[in-house]
């Protein structure tokens, strides 16, 4: 007798199985609190609220944790911060800001 395969079944064995990753927002002194926040709105999707919530994080702690997932998520989400572009609210802005992709810990 053939044994019957569950797909479903394999496809969450298989994200249990897939490394995640951390993108972590790392903070500068050459965009404002409004860019942090226009930026995340707009690639995230994050509210007013959050979005405001991580421009604190990162100016005080230095770094903000934005999103945990599979390589490709984050990648993207890494690339769309780096080619988001500098804050016209300070000449002195020449670019965007910078991202960084970490392993996730087990317990994240």
């Amino acid at each position: 007798m053939a044994a019957v395969a569950f797909p479903e079944v394999e496809d969450e064995i298989l994200d249990r199985l897939e490394p995640l990753y951390n993108l972590i927002l790392l903070d500068d002194d050459d965009h404002t609190y409004d860019y942090v926040v226009e930026m995340l709105v707009k690639i995230f999707g994050f509210t007013e609220t959050v979005a405001f919530r991580h421009a604190v994080d990162v100016d005080t702690q230095k770094r903000t944790l934005l999103l945990t997932g599979a390589l490709s998520e984050v990648e993207s989400k890494r690339d769309q911060i780096h080619a988001y572009g500098p804050d016209w609210r300070l000449p002195r802005s020449k670019g965007s800001m910078t991202a960084i992709i970490q392993p996730a810990g087990p317990s994240e």
